[in-house]
């Protein structure tokens, strides 16, 4: 037993060891070429690459016979990332938008196309929007999503669409690009994202972007609630308190809005 709990542990250091090896070369490598750095037999490497293929964390082109690290080595990777750069900073942030609207408070971001909720704040309302962290909604039928869109240009919107389509999940979903692309610019205008019972009937959200240092959205933060509270006069109130804190947040990352980011770029 013991010397089976040895070749396992053993193999999943070399896989491990592996993926180190891959993460260092873009361009892929050759079984041969990882089992030199990796200190392997070809046979041996040749398993272990095939193992993370299955699990989704190593990727073979077989046109040119590279292996590359695989997607689910990136989204773990990217947990990582999210946990230590946006999490911890943004809960405050996130409780006074609760605080200050008295509906939960959001955060998400873009993985694998689809919004994905990764941190909040619930309502201490009776009655309360909760999409747990975790969950994943198609872009479009998303506040938060359509916010970080919002940054993109038309064109990579378009290009986007073409590539994903949509997922609508209510009557007011999004269906075709031309109403998609409306809202975008209404989105743009106004600073804000609104939800519009998109993801589920009888719930709104309003949501505004979180920029990182580079000048691109780094994630964005919302409060999401019933309809009923989240009346129309409301709106524009409600999302001018979310821009700000997603402002805030903005500076408090160390992150600037792409005209910024362009303008300390020309004076370097």
């Amino acid at each position: 037993m013991d010397s089976q709990k040895s070749q396992g542990v053993q193999s999943v250091v070399r896989a491990l060891n592996l993926l180190r090896i891959l993460s260092r070369h873009d361009e892929g490598l050759r079984v041969s070429d990882a089992a030199r750095e990796a200190g392997l037999a070809v046979s041996t490497t040749h398993r272990l690459l095939t193992t993370l293929e299955l699990q989704g964390f190593a990727q073979f082109e077989p046109e040119n016979a590279l292996w590359h690290v695989g997607r689910e080595a990136f989204a773990a990777g990217a947990a990582f990332g999210r946990r230590h750069n946006f999490v911890a900073p943004a809960l405050p942030y996130l409780r006074r938008l609760r605080d200050a609207t008295r509906e939960t408070a959001n955060l998400g971001l873009l993985d694998n196309d689809e919004l994905v909720t990764v941190s909040q704040v619930e309502s201490r309302e009776i009655m309360r929007a909760i999409s747990p962290p975790g969950g994943r909604v198609p872009v479009f039928c998303s506040g938060m999503g359509k916010a970080i869109l919002a940054t993109w240009t038309d064109e990579d919107i378009k290009a986007f669409v073409a590539r994903t389509g949509f997922h609508p999940l209510t009557a007011r979903s999004h269906r075709n690009l031309k109403t998609a692309l409306q809202d975008i610019a209404d989105i743009r205008r106004r600073g804000y994202a609104l939800d519009d019972e998109e993801h589920v009937t009888g719930l709104r959200c309003l949501a505004a972007v979180v920029w990182s240092p580079h000048g691109e959205a780094a994630c964005a933060i919302s409060v999401s609630g019933l309809a009923a509270r989240l009346q129309d006069d409301k709106l524009d109130r409600i999302g001018q308190i979310v821009a700000r804190a997603a402002a805030e947040l903005t500076e408090n990352l160390g992150g600037v809005p792409p005209e910024s980011h362009q303008a300390h770029a020309n004076a370097g």
